[in-house]
């Protein structure tokens, strides 16, 4: 199969497509709409993961897992979060089939099998954990409840991308139980400073912290807080959320606790996640039409060692100086492979390597050896330079952080250059069309108005800017008095 891929301003869908499947992250399976991580797609979910629980952990929460089934009855409880989920569900009516008479080798559902109550497959937990917590929560001092579970969730989705949009996913979810509103409010507050960090300081990604408006709130929540990111076509794409549920669970469960003054109180809550929607904001930040462009905090590798030899006695030679170096990188906190296959060609393993977006290259070849040399090339910038192996742990060590924060610092400048202020409905248009990316713009409150935007041009509120400031002026579409700017974006 070739590996060059289709260019991004060719067919920007296409070449995110084709580089999934080429770089060997994922590919479409035989269920509708989900698809196979592979290992190499989920060696950099699991990096995503790793650093992401001990965020939590230190944040003071705990992993626990709740069951993938929710007896409908449950689901129906908290009537905004069932009405939002709805048409997204798959259901479970009966648990057995049995042999077709008519057709030898076919199964068919056993009629006798019908479930007492269907099960919806989750499409998120709410509901399970909630009823679940009522039996946890008695009295104030049984709270705060700070639990998060990694899991999968199904969401019937009829339009589907790998990675951006599966009918199956995996994500985190945090549910939180509170004594008081304000505890609960900074605890969402939190989590999404949280997200923030994440995706600026280890996916190099700069974000939007903002509120939803009411229209694309979380159904069920008071609050939706969340961070939105630009990708290189200038759409933007939501990266995490994270929602005040307010009492709203607590009184559909009934979850009651005896407070400090020994009064009968419903309990405060949040929820929030991240999934593996992530993925396909790395790739769609930083690589280019060479492939993947990895930043080192995520990098599964990232650095990998290819040797160049001839002869047996060269491939010793040079696989003895490897594992020097790996040995020194290693005990600075460098991942490091040695690629030496004997069953593909340097050349090859150069281009694979590139397509998956390993950060440093380091070829050795008879020369090296004998001029006490290698050969480094950057996978960001596509630049190669020698490098004295007496300096080259330094070099390499030096540039894990320079290539992080050069992957970070072209993306802000691409979001900021790709923000822009309007004021009228025809220059949203205009920008819309021409340029994308964020539009800055007043708006008059009104869901109304919100709808009609979306409806003439696909773009919706991402969100209201957390650091928004409140200045009169007059709606972009309607002419009414506005409070404030939010920004409008077309969206994954």
């Amino acid at each position: 199969m070739s590996k060059k891929l289709t260019s991004r301003a060719e067919d920007y869908s296409k070449w995110y497509n084709e580089l999934v499947v080429k770089a060997d992250m994922a590919e479409n399976s035989a269920v509708r709409g989900c698809m196979v991580i592979k290992p190499y797609g989920f060696a950099i979910w699991e990096k995503i993961q790793s650093e992401l629980d001990r965020m939590f952990k230190e944040t003071g929460h705990q992993n626990a897992y709740f069951p993938l089934f929710v007896p409908k009855s449950l689901f129906e409880a908290e009537e905004k979060n069932a009405e939002g989920f709805a048409k997204e569900c798959a259901i479970v009516t009966h648990y057995r089939l049995q042999n077709d008479p008519d057709n030898k080798g076919k199964l068919r559902v056993d009629p006798e099998a019908k479930l007492e109550e269907e099960l919806v497959v989750r499409p998120t937990s709410e509901a399970i954990i909630w009823n679940t917590y009522k039996g946890w929560i008695q009295s104030y001092r049984d709270l705060p409840i700070l639990v998060n579970q990694w899991a999968n969730v199904v969401r019937w989705e009829m339009r589907t991308r790998l990675f951006l949009r599966t009918a199956e996913f995996l994500w985190q979810e945090g549910h939180t139980a509170h004594a008081t509103e304000t505890e609960a409010i900074k605890e969402a507050e939190l989590m999404n400073n949280v997200y923030a960090t994440f995706v600026e300081n280890f996916m190099a990604i700069p974000v939007v912290k903002g509120i939803k408006t009411e229209s694309e709130r979380f159904a069920g929540a008071v609050e939706t807080y969340c961070i939105e990111a630009l990708m290189q076509d200038g759409k933007a794409l939501q990266a995490g959320t994270s929602h005040f549920l307010g009492q709203n669970f607590a009184k559909a469960f009934d979850v009651k606790f005896a407070n400090k003054e020994g009064k009968q109180d419903y309990v405060w809550a949040t929820s929030w996640g991240v999934s593996t929607r992530l993925m396909g904001a790395l790739i769609m930040t930083h690589s280019d039409d060479n492939g993947l462009v990895l930043p080192p905090n995520l990098a599964p590798n990232q650095v990998v060692i290819v040797p160049i030899y001839k002869s047996e006695e060269q491939f010793e030679a040079i696989s003895k100086l490897a594992d020097i170096i790996i040995g020194e990188l290693r005990s600075k906190g460098v991942s490091v492979k040695y690629d030496n296959r004997d069953t593909v060609r340097p050349g090859a393993k150069f281009a694979q390597h590139e397509l998956q977006g390993v950060p440093l290259r380091i070829a050795i070849g008879p020369k090296d050896l004998e001029n006490g040399t290698v050969e480094l090339a950057r996978r960001d910038t596509l630049t190669k330079e020698v490098i004295a192996i007496d300096d080259l742990t330094s070099k390499v060590v030096g540039l894990m952080d320079e290539i992080q924060n050069t992957l970070y610092s072209k993306a802000l400048q691409y979001r900021d250059s790709h923000i822009t202020e309007v004021d009228n409905f025809e220059t949203f248009k205009q920008v819309l069309e021409t340029k994308g990316g964020f539009i800055s713009a007043h708006w008059d409150g009104t869901a109304e108005t919100e709808n009609k935007i979306k409806e003439l041009t696909k773009a919706t509120i991402r969100c209201i800017p957390m650091d928004s400031k409140l200045e009169e002026g007059i709606c972009v579409y309607s002419g009414n008095p506005s409070k404030q700017r939010v920004l409008f974006a077309k969206a994954y």
